[in-house]
């Protein structure tokens, strides 16, 4: 399960891969999701590509992902910046707070996806009750 979220931790999209697939694989899908570009894109090592970092560069957008491990020529990373990615493990926490979720009983990638949209729209739902 990758996941777009907002400054706020809040889902903005769902994309699901099989799970022997690398993390960098779900960008492109990531990216199309149609919702604005941020000013920059957190996230962990497992997004760390040289062409992912491109295209990042090209539309305007900072990536600011650690470099990984095995790296012949590390990139520098904001780490100033890189501290609020905890709001991103924030938000997939509480999705897996609920048990359907945390244990994926659903059979289809379709029902839990939709499952995923409807635990994601609880999560929004704080946003905007007893807001003056």
């Amino acid at each position: 399960m990758h996941a777009r979220c907002d400054n706020q931790g809040r889902p903005l999209g769902f994309v699901l891969t099989g799970g022997q697939v690398s993390d960098y694989k779900a960008t492109d899908a990531l990216m199309k999701l149609p919702v604005p570009n941020p000013k920059a894109m957190l996230a962990d090592r497992g997004y760390d590509s040289d062409s992912f970092r491109q295209e990042q560069l090209v539309h305007g957008i900072l990536p600011v992902i650690p470099s990984r491990k095995g790296r012949s020529a590390p990139q520098k990373t904001d780490w100033w910046r890189y501290r609020d990615r905890n709001h991103i493990e924030r938000m997939f926490n509480r999705l897996k707070q609920m048990r359907r979720i945390a244990t994926r009983y659903d059979k289809t990638a379709l029902s839990f996806k939709s499952f995923l949209n409807i635990a994601a729209a609880k999560l929004w739902i704080g946003s905007f009750v007893n807001v003056t």
